[in-house]
């Protein structure tokens, strides 16, 4: 395989993992909690003491925005950050002590903003199309 075929066929699989885990968690999690805003906020889960409501909007920020973001391969390293957080949160101390098969989606969604973060958007992405995105490349 040349590397152009390479660099297609992992722009591709970028592209898919964007748009399964960033369409996943908006439309299974973040969508809902930005629909039903008023009826959550008092209720919602506030693992960093932070207040229900503030915890709410920090995770619509996360699974509404951010995964939109990436779906797009918009400032997708950027967005990936709070994603990676949200997460983090919602699987090691909001849920911490389920039992794993209630985390197994958490961790997929973990590790694919996870990978993200290093990979990068891929070629098909409004980032490789419009404008300079953070590399984690060495060298000089």
């Amino acid at each position: 395989m040349s590397q152009g075929q390479s660099s297609t066929t992992t722009s591709i699989g970028l592209l898919v993992l964007r748009l399964a885990a960033g369409g996943m968690l908006l439309y299974g999690h973040g969508w809902a909690k930005l629909a039903h805003y008023s009826e959550r906020a008092a209720h919602f889960p506030d693992p960093l003491h932070i207040g229900s409501p503030r915890s709410l909007m920090l995770s619509i920020f996360a699974e509404a925005i951010c995964s939109t973001l990436v779906m797009l391969g918009f400032a997708t390293r950027f967005a990936a950050i709070p994603l990676i957080i949200n997460m983090s949160v919602a699987e090691f101390i909001a849920n911490h002590g389920a039992a794993f098969h209630d985390h197994e989606l958490g961790y997929f969604y973990l590790a694919s903003f996870i990978a993200l973060l290093f990979t990068g958007p891929g070629a098909f992405s409004l980032d490789a199309r419009f404008g300079p995105s953070v590399s984690f490349k060495g060298g000089k």
